[in-house]
């Protein structure tokens, strides 16, 4: 039994595996249709959450298995002050594979040294979000053929963006892997991700405030919603919180090829103008998440494929 709690987890030569398997999803639907009937799935999502919580529930369904849980931790028994150990305890004598989200980091990691069932990390607060990351390479590999030789532009809250962190331990792994890390100061990439991920495999990046600077340079742009929920200081979140807005004109010097990326939820950092833009990729994300994430629970739950 496994658990995928981070991106680390899994090898690249596993991920390469699942983007494999991911496509042939995309290309041959029929064939999966029934390879986890009688499984249950059970999502226990302690934070709000729209795409990744439906896209796990919309996988297991199109692999023909069944989905139990919780959307909100008030309808749970946490609101009756049960703890995250028992509530795994007890999920895991229903269910067969667990999907969690929760607020706080290492929640799911505590999670999975109680259960007998595989646990994915579904985020935890501003840690991880590896289903998410899976979803972003197999975006990168469709794209633009290829998840290496790139100079990756991440773009907002470096700070509390989990997506981003899970991203940069993924794409640290492949080769010639270029960033541009881009955000004001007070959410800038945490010290421990520079120097235990990006420096200590000795890749290349440049930190700057500027996005149209960096436009020109950049393969893949990663942009990021600015957290209110990660604030502790509402008037701090107002000053930081539009920071940067991605408009048309801002594209003009961007390559043609250009792949712009959101994890989503967006609130302005993006204006809907770019939506009609043929590099604008954040809702091929969305349905790539969701084939990722039936490669990942077959993974997990040891189907044959």
């Amino acid at each position: 039994m496994r658990h995928v709690i981070d991106i680390l987890d899994l090898s690249t030569k596993e991920i390469d595996e699942l983007l494999c398997v991911a496509e042939d999803i995309i290309e041959n639907p029929e064939k999966y249709r029934e390879k986890c009937k009688y499984k249950k799935l059970a999502t226990l999502f302690f934070e709000p959450s729209t795409r990744t919580r439906l896209s796990f529930e919309a996988a297991m369904m199109e692999l023909g298995g069944n989905v139990i849980g919780f959307s909100d931790a008030n309808s749970s028994s946490s609101a009756k002050g049960e703890s995250v150990s028992d509530t795994i305890r007890v999920v895991g004598c229903y269910a067969d594979i667990i999907a969690m989200r929760h607020p706080k980091e290492g929640a799911p990691y505590a999670a999975s040294f109680k259960t007998e069932v595989p646990i994915i990390n579904a985020g935890d607060g501003g840690h991880n979000h590896p289903t998410q990351t899976l979803a972003d390479l197999l975006t990168i590999k469709r794209e633009k053929g290829r998840v290496d030789n790139l100079t990756v532009g991440l773009c907002g809250d470096l700070k509390f963006g989990r997506t981003v962190h899970s991203l940069i331990n993924a794409m640290s792994r492949y080769e010639n892997i270029k960033f541009v890390l881009i955000s004001p100061e007070e959410l800038a990439l945490p010290d421990y991700v520079k120097k235990d991920v990006i420096e200590k495999n000795n890749i290349p990046y440049v930190e700057t405030r500027s996005l149209e600077e960096a436009m020109g340079d950049i393969d893949i742009l990663y942009m990021t919603r600015v957290q209110k929920e990660r604030f502790f200081n509402e008037a701090d979140y107002i000053r930081l919180k539009d920071s940067y807005i991605l408009t048309p004109d801002k594209l003009e010097t961007a390559k043609a090829d250009l792949v712009i990326m959101h994890p989503l939820p967006r609130v302005n950092e993006i204006d809907t103008k770019v939506d009609d833009d043929p590099r604008a990729c954040y809702f091929k994300q969305v349905l790539n998440g969701k084939y990722m994430r039936m490669a990942l629970i077959l993974k997990l739950l040891e189907v044959e494929v």
